[in-house]
């Protein structure tokens, strides 16, 4: 199975990567950038055909490694 996580941090959290990747579009002539908020992407590759086994797993990798659940929310999609 094929798993994509995305990684983004809380609304309300400060994010200054994404202040200065807009910044960045801005000086480069990108008229029309609102607010940018940057994340994270893991696209991951699993064996195994219990659907509800994996889930768990991915959940669990997200919790304990992943993401930092303090500041950052995740979504996790099967395919």
């Amino acid at each position: 199975m094929k798993a994509r996580i995305t990684v983004t941090l809380k609304n309300g959290v400060l994010d200054p990567q994404g202040k200065a990747i807009e910044h960045a579009l801005s000086g480069l002539g990108f008229d029309g950038v609102g607010q940018v908020r940057q994340g994270k992407v893991f696209d991951i590759e699993l064996t195994g055909t219990d659907k509800a086994k994996v889930e768990a797993d991915l959940k669990a990798m997200c919790d304990k490694l992943l993401a930092n659940t303090v500041i950052e929310n995740y979504a996790v999609e099967i395919a």
